[in-house]
């Protein structure tokens, strides 16, 4: 279990850490305290809406300086994965060649696009969001980051592949039993329920809906590329994050 926090840390969070030993059990642990992590990464990124909204900041600007908090916690990790998973997908090429597009170090035009969307996404979210009560603006932060890392750890489920024999997703994939993203997916819908206490069922029909989307964007991968990648948790993630906010934010 030490070994698996330590391997968290390390790969969802810029916090400097030792990684102990590097093996699957770890993996395991590390992909199942996902989400408690993303509870982690979602207050501070909560605390600091708050803090600017207080203080007369307009919601906009809010929205930037929040989603850079989040970037700046993560190292741009998830950004980078999204946008190398954009450009594989994008070019229609097969398997081989598409993972070998994702392992390049440039970013082509699909990567680009998906970037600046997906950023420009989660500010207007976050920007109606932060006018909320403050409960609700640290909840629907938390559940939104929760709920992407709950995302890696499905996409990390038994019973899916990796598409590559070495790297992150050879390590974690397949490692993570059912019960711990079940038992993750009610905890994250009973917090979910404060995001929007208005409509007791949006903050939860959130969680639902960047899980599914998710898992979309995981059975394509699966499909076009033979299992999953680190590049493709990443994406995951990301895709995850907007689609939850952006239905907290609505109404």
């Amino acid at each position: 279990m030490i070994d698996g926090l330590r391997l968290a840390l390390a790969t969802f969070t810029v916090i400097p850490v030792r990684t102990g030993p590097v093996h699957r059990q770890a993996a395991s642990a590390a992909m199942g305290f996902a989400p408690l992590l993303g509870a982690l990464i979602g207050t501070v990124m909560a605390g600091a809406a708050l803090l600017l909204h207080a203080t007369g900041a307009p919601p906009v600007l809010t929205g930037v300086a929040v989603v850079s908090v989040g970037v700046l916690l993560t190292r741009g990790l998830h950004i980078d994965g999204l946008a190398d998973t954009l450009d594989a997908l994008g070019s229609y090429a097969p398997a081989e060649r598409a993972l070998a597009i994702m392992k390049q170090p440039d970013i082509g035009p699909f990567g680009v696009t998906g970037i600046v969307l997906t950023l420009l996404g989660q500010v207007a979210a976050i920007s109606a969001i932060v006018t909320r009560e403050p409960l609700a603006v640290l909840a629907g932060l938390v559940v939104a980051a929760t709920t992407s890392r709950l995302a890696v750890t499905l996409a990390c489920r038994r019973g899916v592949p990796a598409a590559r024999p070495d790297g992150l997703g050879a390590l974690v994939a397949g490692t993570v039993p059912w019960p711990v993203p079940v038992a993750w997916t009610a905890v994250i819908a009973t917090a979910a329920v404060a995001a929007t206490p208005d409509l007791a069922w949006q903050g939860p029909l959130a969680m639902v809906a960047g899980l599914g989307v998710a898992a979309l964007l995981t059975r394509h991968a699966i499909r076009r590329f033979g299992g999953v990648t680190g590049d493709v948790l990443g994406a995951v993630l990301e895709v995850a994050a907007t689609t939850s906010l952006a239905v907290t934010a609505l109404g």
